[in-house]
Order: structure tokens, then C-alpha cells, then sequence
């Protein structure tokens, strides 16, 4: 547990985590945009081809589990799955074994996009001015908040 001094306003803008972390998402958001905008994706498009992208066999990959991957809703993620398949990226079928499960599969078009993609995380580690390990080091702290704050909202549910 952290110590609070009585005597420090806690109630500042400036001593908000939260606030602090969404300052550095939205610069994120913009730096995510210029180096996208090559590769006609958006940010969360993005992500969801990352997903795609760690199987190198490309096999199909059900809704329900890039939802639960990317943090996402189905709601959140029908659209951007519609205007990748529209873009040619994606193809969304019905599984065999159960209608009410769609799969997504890269496109050949999709699976060539991650060569071109390769140049994101390097222009991202650009941007931060950070070292590789400075990186590695707040990916895994905010990796252990998150999940600090996923068992602290299960707590209170």
C-alpha cells in the first residue's frame, strides 16, 4: 500500500494517474495515426490484424476470442471486422461446427500487410525516445496494473 501524506492535495489534475495515462493515450492515438495512415488501418484495426498476425498459419480465428484478446465487445468489433473485410484484409465466415460462431481469416492481402506493418512498432519506439528495455519495463508495469485493476473491479462486483 502507498503512503499518504495529509498534508498533499491529492485532488489535483496533475496527481491523477488516470489522467496521466489518458494524456499518453491520446499522443499515443496521434502518433498511431501518422504511421497507419501508409497502411490505411486504424489504430484498432490495427490491432485486431496483430492478432491475426501472430499465427503464422493464418488459420481461422473465432470473434469471441479477438474480442477477448483486444478487450472488445462484439458491438466494438463487428464494424471494425466489416470494414477490414471490406478493405480486402479479412474474410468473415460461420463456423461449420456452430452457426452462431463467426470466424476470421486473413486475406492473402491481409497476410502481405504485415511486411509493410513491421516499420509501426519501430516508428512507435522512435517516437517515445525510450530504450528497448525502458519500453519492455512500462509495457510490463502497465501489463501489472491492468491486472490489478481487473482484480480490484472483481472485488467490488
Amino acid at each position: 500500500m502507498t503512503d499518504i501524506r495529509p498534508d498533499e492535495d491529492f485532488l489535483r489534475l496533475d496527481r491523477q494517474i488516470c489522467f496521466s495515462l489518458n494524456a499518453a493515450s491520446r499522443a499515443f492515438g496521434s502518433v498511431y495515426r501518422t504511421l497507419l495512415k501508409d497502411l490505411d488501418l486504424t489504430y484498432p484495426q490495427y490491432l485486431v490484424m496483430l492478432v491475426l498476425w501472430e499465427d503464422p498459419e493464418h488459420a481461422a480465428l473465432p470473434v469471441k476470442h479477438l474480442g477477448e484478446r483486444l478487450r472488445l465487445d462484439s458491438g466494438t468489433l463487428s464494424p471494425l471486422l466489416k470494414r477490414l473485410e471490406a478493405n480486402g484484409l479479412v474474410r468473415r465466415e460461420r463456423s461449420a461446427r456452430d452457426e452462431r460462431s463467426v470466424n476470421v481469416t486473413l486475406t492473402e492481402a491481409g497476410a502481405a500487410l504485415r511486411e509493410r506493418a513491421t516499420e509501426v512498432p519501430r516508428g512507435i519506439a522512435r517516437a517515445t525516445g525510450f530504450e528497448l528495455a525502458e519500453i519492455e519495463d512500462l509495457r510490463e508495469r502497465l501489463n501489472r496494473l491492468t491486472a490489478a485493476l481487473d482484480a480490484a473491479t472483481l472485488d467490488r462486483a
